[in-house]
């Protein structure tokens, strides 16, 4: 088995590693977790347009302004794609040119190609994440302004508060996918600047995924 992919198998378990401890940080303490908060944000945003009058013109506008940011972050991902696939004979070479001499390794074809599927389906799963992103928020936008839906109990209220963390849930996790993007176009330099690549976005995402602290602003 190549350098390449055991560093491949360790950075993929040290990913899962840290999604299972932010699994049972937030089950044990859900105060302590960006994503709780903002779900909680969000229902308490429903609620406030919901519930109260004349809030239809700010309902609008901010669910346009999500779907637009998706909708950029989805071109985005397509630019990606094809851009990839435009400089795929490319990048083989670009990568051994710029590899360290002191850590150059031979790279079978199969690997080089394993490694552009990888981005690929990455990019992919990206725009797939943005574009379902778009779908929940234009749901949002006809749920939260039926008339007569101004109570916190009904089903309607529960129903728009699920889309919109579900259409939450899908644009972080097309976020994700670009900063997983990062260890993965290391890796075309060698093993060792994938592992260092995902040591730094395991550290990254601990300090996006916690919730800042009330000291941190002062």
């Amino acid at each position: 088995m190549s350098y390449d992919i055991i560093a491949f198998i360790i950075c993929s378990l040290l990913i899962l590693a840290y999604y299972l401890y932010l699994k049972r940080r937030t089950r044990l303490d859900p105060e302590s977790s960006l994503h709780s908060l903002n779900s909680s944000i969000r229902e308490q945003w429903v609620a406030m347009v919901m519930t109260r009058g004349n809030m239809e013109i700010l309902a609008i506008q901010t669910l346009r302004n999500s779907v637009m940011a998706a909708n950029f972050m989805a071109t985005t991902a397509i630019l990606l794609i094809v851009g990839t696939l435009n400089l795929s004979e490319k990048i083989e070479h670009w990568a051994l040119a710029w590899h360290p001499s002191h850590l150059a390794v031979s790279v079978s074809t199969e690997l080089w190609q394993l490694k552009l599927g990888l981005l690929l389906l990455n990019f992919s799963i990206a725009f797939y994440c943005f574009s379902m992103a778009i779908r929940y928020f234009n749901h949002v936008g006809y749920m939260i302004n039926v008339p007569g839906a101004g109570s916190t109990d009904n089903a309607l209220f529960k129903k728009t508060c699920a889309f919109l963390n579900k259409a939450g849930s899908f644009y972080t996790l097309g976020t994700r996918s670009f900063f997983f993007s990062l260890p993965i176009i290391l890796w075309f330099f060698g093993p060792y600047f994938l592992m260092l690549g995902t040591i730094g976005l395991i550290c990254g995402l601990a300090m996006l995924d916690k919730v800042p602290s009330q000291s941190a602003g002062k």
